[in-house]
């Protein structure tokens, strides 16, 4: 291991869930480091916790024992509003359903979290451009989702993320939803992306493309990491 923090490191991670009087025990003891700049995924049937894995790396759920580290920050130590930030400001998400805002163009999605952060106006126009051209789109700035392909739409999702995140993008099942075609165009984009801005991206998947792009390919079964391949 580097001296340089992990960009995600879980420790005994756990997560229960309660449905009723039964408890559902998603993750039953994760432990898991990822070097920054890697290009990862979790693999696994449904059920198997990949997506509670991702939810817990990102800060959009607590654990129910162990600790996770984003970057070298104890995610248990931060208080809600920090968790936020934490989100907004060094996380970019790619989700299956997009998540884009519909009465927005693609440029005014790409600049949305720039806002949040505060970046000056100017320079927030500037980086969400250079991102859409950077995953193709830079002739459909100012089109709205509606007049996007699903893969264009996914792009637009991407160009967000990156344009977002300091250090790590996670995706969850990004290619789900998408024809082959504009599955592989996607994907090509983001290992260029990695590539290019040393971001270190982590994905759930069960697509076979994206298993095949990934340098490291993490399999869980029951909430437990079962194998782990290195290309």
């Amino acid at each position: 291991m580097s001296e340089q923090a992990l960009a995600v490191e879980a420790k005994g991670l756990q997560k229960v869930y309660k449905q009723g009087h039964v408890e559902v025990h998603a993750l039953g003891g994760v432990d898991l480091g990822i070097e920054p700049g890697e290009f990862t995924a979790l693999a696994g049937p449904s059920g198997s916790g990949k997506t509670t894995l991702l939810n817990l790396v990102g800060a959009l759920d607590r654990p129910s024992g162990g600790s996770i580290k984003v970057g070298g920050q104890d995610l248990a130590a931060l208080s809600a509003a920090e968790l936020a930030r934490m989100r907004r400001d060094h996380i970019g998400f790619v989700f299956q359903a997009y998540n884009l805002l519909p009465v927005l163009s693609a440029l005014e999605n790409a600049e949305l979290v720039l806002e949040l952060q505060g970046m000056p106006r100017a320079e927030c126009r500037k980086k969400a451009v250079e991102m859409l051209e950077a995953v193709g789109l830079g002739e459909m700035l100012h089109r709205r989702p509606g007049e996007l392909s699903g893969g264009q739409q996914q792009r637009v999702a991407v160009a967000r993320a990156i344009a977002a995140a300091r250090t790590l993008v996670l995706a969850d099942e990004p290619t789900a939803n998408l024809d082959s075609k504009s599955a592989e165009s996607l994907l090509d984009i983001m290992v260029e992306l990695n590539q290019s801005h040393r971001l270190t991206f982590l994905f759930s998947t069960h697509d076979p493309r994206v298993m095949a792009r990934a340098r490291r390919v993490i399999h869980l079964e029951d909430g437990r990491i079962v194998d782990e391949q290195h290309a």
